[in-house]
């Protein structure tokens, strides 16, 4: 199972020379229904991670968040792990873990 990462761990890791790549994967209704996302965050379905994973950049390390840090930011972390992507999921997610920590948002 890939590991998780809080909020303040990422806020550090993004000043990185190498940041990790933010992936949101909500799912559409809670993605559609929110007035935000994590700033840098890219946006991709949690239900198509074989698909869009493969245009990930292989060196890449990635992050995961949904909204509260549960299954669907951990199974899309836990896909991308089993295919060779260095991958961690939110703590929290965007909600009690970013959010709280006073995440950029767009």
């Amino acid at each position: 199972m890939s590991a998780s990462i809080t909020a303040i761990e990422l806020k550090s890791a993004l000043a990185d020379r190498e940041p990790p790549l933010v992936i949101d994967v909500r799912k559409s209704p809670a993605f559609r229904a929110a007035p935000d996302m994590a700033a840098g965050a890219l946006r991709r379905d949690p239900g198509a991670v074989a698909g869009w994973a493969r245009t990930l950049p292989r060196a890449a390390s990635v992050v995961t968040y949904c909204v509260h840090g549960h299954e669907v930011s951990q199974n899309a972390a836990k896909a991308l792990h089993e295919i060779g992507i260095s991958a961690r999921f939110l703590e929290g997610g965007l909600e009690e873990g970013w959010k709280a920590a006073g995440g950029e948002l767009v």
